[in-house]
């Protein structure tokens, strides 16, 4: 649980920062671009959750167990949901059925795309480890 919390806090850290920036340039941009601004940021979140997925995982030695693997993404894709709607609903004022509509938007629906890849990443990681003993 501890290294779903750790994968968490530093992916979220890095996609605030980014969603940020995303923010602050948006009003500049047509709505319609807000798609492509998603899209240019969901690569190098997909790759930063990758990235930190592996640090977490021999940081904190999470056992190569599914079960193991696949709870440290499954606590940290609740906590990711659950400050996503606690942002939505402090900042924006959205309530639980307003935060879940905007998944019919495509920007949003890509999004929830790449947070269950992210959730999915431990598991995955098991099966691009490869054992020490095998030569590169």
């Amino acid at each position: 649980m501890k290294a779903g919390f750790v994968y968490f806090a530093l992916v979220f850290a890095l996609g605030f920062l980014l969603g940020t920036l995303r923010t602050q340039v948006a009003p500049a941009i047509p709505e319609s671009a807000r798609l492509l601004a998603v899209i240019i940021e969901l690569p190098i979140m997909l790759a930063a959750s990758w990235f930190f997925c592996g640090f977490v995982i021999r940081r904190l030695a999470v056992p190569p167990a599914a079960r193991s693997r696949s709870l440290m993404g499954g606590v940290a894709f609740i906590l990711l949901m659950l400050a996503e709607f606690l942002i939505g609903a402090v900042m924006l004022g959205h309530s639980l059925g307003e935060h879940l509509t905007l998944y019919k938007d495509a920007s949003y629906a890509i999004g929830l795309a790449a947070q269950i890849a992210f959730a999915l990443m431990p598991w995955m990681y098991t099966v691009f480890e490869r054992d020490p003993g095998t030569p590169a």
